[in-house]
């Protein structure tokens, strides 16, 4: 894997230094509303924007990527988003940050589409799993550890800000800097997503509603677990905790996934999180307990997404599945965008802890609808399935460093 990921290391660095400077901003902005007094209605609006924002770039910021080059794009979509960072400083009002959040998603998927094309063109066949796992390890690794910069806000106000703002923009510098011809332009296959309905309704349904689960969880996790009682820095250890669970069980999970009947891991895995996410709804303590039941939740909704990918792939013919792939993960934007403003509205409800109850209810929806699906269709022999690969839930062109996609289809900034 080593050998991998040395050629492409410039670019990896620049997603961990990202991610650290920026993956923290949805929980500190979600409790910095709650401070000032706002409505969860309104504090998961702000969510939604930035969700917004990543479904709309991940269709829109190809063709600029196209126009004007990898590394200028990298560097337009760097500078913006250091720059929106720098604005929360400036004035706390909910439509403007929500303005804000959705400029920011927008970038992030900017940033995602040249690094995931770039990372495609650069890796050959043989060593696509190994820079797909590198990527991903970087990503959340990135994410997880930019929680602690939560523990910031207990000094001024704006450091927060300013630490992310200084973060984002040095992650320019590997891209900026770097020896690695830029990729050329193609397209990836369109798929109707009527059609990926019929090939697949568990995979759709699932990844919609694993998006829900998780945009509801980031925009507003944060807010409940202060609720129950947790300080800042015991937050930035319990988002930590379900971002390296997530991590972690996404392995044995696909192994058990390519040695038995996917569909039937799929429902364990919604079962398992629906159990877990009930756990979390009658949860009031804030030890080990609390941190244990967020690695499970994460372990096992991170794991999601690429189970519906695997599932819906079984089904299709090999030059099919970068388009159906892509069609997924703008399914998942989707539910994600949707989640925090269903889940903060359950927050309203007379009892405690209505989000995770809100996360309860997609998760059972999906366990009883792949039950319903494992009555109404034979499934694929576990024989004759691909092996399962883990893909991260960012641009459809992440779809492209799929090993088990056709290997003559070029790189791809069509998001």
């Amino acid at each position: 894997m080593l050998t991998a990921i040395l050629p492409v290391r410039s670019l990896l660095a620049a997603i961990f230094v990202l991610m650290a400077g920026s993956g923290f901003l949805s929980t500190l902005i979600s409790i910095r509303l709650e401070r000032a007094g706002e409505g969860t209605l309104l504090i998961g609006l702000v969510a939604t924007a930035y969700f917004a924002g990543l479904a709309i770039g991940a269709m829109q910021a190809g063709p600029l990527v196209r126009r004007v080059g990898h590394i200028r794009a990298f560097a337009a979509f760097v500078s913006v988003f250091s720059a929106s960072t720098l604005a929360y400083a400036f004035w706390q009002q909910p439509l403007f940050w929500a303005f804000l959040r959705l400029a920011d998603g927008f970038c992030v998927a900017g940033v995602y589409v040249c690094i995931e094309s770039w990372l495609n063109e650069r890796a050959e066949p043989q060593t696509r799993g190994s820079v797909l796992a590198g990527y991903m390890i970087c990503l959340y690794l990135g994410q997880a550890a930019g929680q602690y910069l939560l523990n910031l806000d207990d000094t001024r106000p704006s450091i927060p800000f300013l630490a992310s703002s200084v973060l984002v923009s040095l992650a320019s510098i590997p891209v900026l800097l770097t020896h690695i011809a830029a990729p050329d332009s193609g397209d990836a296959p369109p798929f109707s997503l009527r059609r990926l309905y019929d090939t697949s309704p568990l995979g759709v349904v699932g990844s919609i509603l694993t998006g829900m689960m998780l945009g509801a969880f980031y925009g507003l996790a944060a807010v409940s677990v202060r609720r129950i009682g947790l300080d800042m820095g015991a937050t930035a250890m319990f988002m930590s905790a379900v971002i390296l669970g997530g991590v972690a069980l996404q392995w044995p999970l696909g192994h058990l996934s390519d040695r038995y009947d996917r569909r039937r891991v799929i429902v364990v895995t919604f079962a398992g999180a629906t159990l877990v996410c009930a756990g979390l709804t009658v949860t009031q303590h804030n030890g080990v307990q609390l941190l244990g039941l967020g690695a499970l939740f994460g372990g096992l909704t991170f794991a999601l997404y690429p189970l519906c990918v695997a599932h819906t792939n079984d089904r299709l013919e090999a030059d099919e599945r970068v388009g159906a792939t892509g069609g997924l993960v703008l399914l998942y934007s989707a539910g994600a965008a949707l989640g925090p403003i269903l889940g903060s509205a359950a927050m309203t409800l007379p009892f405690d802890n209505g989000l995770f109850a809100f996360i309860t209810l997609c998760a059972a929806s999906a366990l009883v609808f792949g039950l319903w699906r494992q009555t109404a269709t034979p499934p694929v022999p576990s024989e004759t399935q691909n092996a399962y690969q883990i893909l991260p839930r960012t641009t459809p062109v992440a779809a492209m460093l799929d090993p088990l996609g056709p290997d003559d289809i070029p790189a791809t900034e069509d998001s």
